[in-house]
């Protein structure tokens, strides 16, 4: 049986642990390629930071965090987007 993330919020925290995670990698795939503005708001402790977390990781082509999930085998892994870091 998995454990469950429990205040975890790094996608590659996650999947390297083994942790139980619900495969939301469709609706992210379809938000990319759909590609309008979306502003997405959430409560409280309901994913935000694991959300930009996986995006940071999908657009860095770190292949081997996605393996077994939706996004895996439609994903260009050859190109890999620059990082901007955000200094707020």
């Amino acid at each position: 049986m998995q454990k469950l993330p429990v205040g975890i919020q790094t996608f590659s925290k996650i999947r390297e642990k083994n942790y139980l995670y619900v495969d939301k990698t469709e609706d992210i795939f379809n938000l990319i390629e759909n590609g309008e503005i979306y502003f997405l708001s959430r409560p409280r402790r309901f994913g935000k930071s694991l959300l930009v977390s996986t995006l940071e990781a999908l657009f860095s082509a770190k292949k081997e965090l996605f393996k077994g999930l939706y996004i895996y085998d439609k994903w260009d892994w050859n190109k890999k987007y620059p990082v901007i870091k955000l200094d707020f």
